[in-house]
């Protein structure tokens, strides 16, 4: 499907009354957690564009301009306003938390698995186990605190067992940046799953850093700085592949391109009839936001949409699925290495002296004060082991002690 051969709305008939912004939320014990993974995607995909637009205000001195964006950038919020409001008023920030980490251990999974630009890939797989271990620590805090197996807010779909140690994420800032692609000439799909693993990730780091003040325990509050900060290092990361030689409008235009992409796949992977509805509307309302994004690049720059999206073909849309063996395999072939600017480097391989070794003796050097490790030695200490839901045994030998919390993968030499 071409969303620029669609007919689009007019914009004033994506505005939505008090009733239509605040919908029926969703059953947090009944609905699929794949449903929950959508929406919150479909949310972080409106916070980018709806951010961007902010920042192109701020950037640019023609008022005209401004005025046409402004309309763009208002019906995007309120389909975000809308989207915040499926979320239901018993679902607890950490049962919220798990869907998000949910979302960024099988999202970026489900893009890895399909990604052809290799460089990009292997970010994906890098950043993946990173996630995957964040699941992991504030499900055992759940366990814990609330006494709530995350294994049921998963539906199974997605083991909950240690990846990278959080402990071992900390790298020095410059050895998360990487090249940027030319989005004219990369894939099709590689240009979306870039706009949309930066979209989530940083509403992943917009919502702890947001939140952690809130949360009702000093040990979630620290774990939730902690993993603030990762999810920092995620956006870093992945913004860094974005086209830096792109204008506001040409990524005015792709923000709404790739908006609609993601209301595209989640309207067509949606089981949730009331759910489905929701995303369909939003879809609808999105190719109108993208066609005024066209017209805002022919009326301005004097250049056709083709000139920045080749193709205006939809890839095959996103599916969630099942990714544990790809994980497991992940989590086998590159749990030691971190990050060297652009490359990517066993840690026991680093120079003594290497910024990787700097970073963590400045933020931790008292290991029994790290949150992430704390979590789970209060756990083991309150049930005698960790919290894991794992289909077989760890892939990692150091990291199948259940009594025991490693601090030295993929951190010392």
């Amino acid at each position: 499907m071409n969303p620029f051969q669609e007919k689009p709305m007019h914009p004033c008939d994506c505005l939505r009354d008090w009733k239509q912004i605040y919908p029926k939320a969703y059953d947090k014990n009944e609905t699929d957690p794949y449903t929950k993974v959508r929406i919150i995607l479909a949310n972080g995909a409106e916070f980018e564009a709806n951010w961007f637009s902010h920042q192109l205000m701020r950037h640019c001195g023609n008022n005209d301009l401004r005025r046409e964006v402004s309309l763009i950038r208002r019906l995007d919020k309120g389909q975000q306003m809308m989207l915040d409001c499926l979320k239901p008023k018993d679902e607890t920030l950490l049962e919220t938390t798990i869907g998000y980490e949910q979302l960024a251990v099988d999202l970026t999974a489900l893009l890895a698995r399909r990604e052809k630009d290799p460089d990009f890939q292997m970010a994906l797989d890098f950043a993946l186990l990173e996630d995957f271990d964040h699941l992991y620590r504030y499900a055992d805090l759940l366990d814990m605190e609330r006494g709530i197996h995350a294994e049921r807010l998963v539906g199974n779909y997605t083991e909950i067992m240690p990846g990278r140690p959080t402990i071992a994420e900390h790298r020095y800032p410059a050895d998360n940046v990487r090249r940027p692609l030319d989005f004219k000439k990369a894939d099709p799909m590689t240009r979306l799953a870039v706009s949309i693993i930066t979209a989530a990730e940083q509403q992943t780091m917009n919502y702890y850093m947001n939140i952690a003040g809130f949360y009702d325990s000093d040990l979630g509050r620290q774990l939730y700085q902690e993993i603030g900060l990762i999810e920092e290092q995620h956006v870093t990361q992945y913004e860094s592949f974005l086209d830096p030689n792109c204008t506001w409008l040409e990524s005015l235009l792709m923000h709404e391109y790739t908006e609609s992409y993601v209301y595209y796949s989640c309207s067509r992977d949606e089981s949730d009839p009331h759910i489905k509805k929701v995303f369909e509307r939003c879809f609808e309302e999105e190719i109108t936001h993208l066609h005024e994004a066209a017209r805002l690049l022919e009326k301005y720059e004097k250049k056709d949409w083709k000139q920045v999206i080749p193709d205006g073909n939809f890839p095959e849309p996103m599916k969630f699925g099942d990714n544990i063996d790809y994980v497991r395999k992940v989590i086998a072939d590159t749990v030691q290495l971190t990050s060297v600017e652009e490359d990517y480097v066993p840690v026991a391989e680093l120079p003594d002296d290497a910024n990787f070794f700097v970073m963590q003796n400045a933020v931790n050097h008292d290991v029994k004060n790290v949150p992430s490790h704390k979590v789970i030695v209060e756990a083991i200490r309150a049930r005698g082991e960790d919290y894991r839901f794992e289909t077989a045994e760890h892939p990692i030998d150091a990291l199948r002690d259940r009594k025991k919390d490693n601090t030295t993968v993929g951190r010392t030499k």
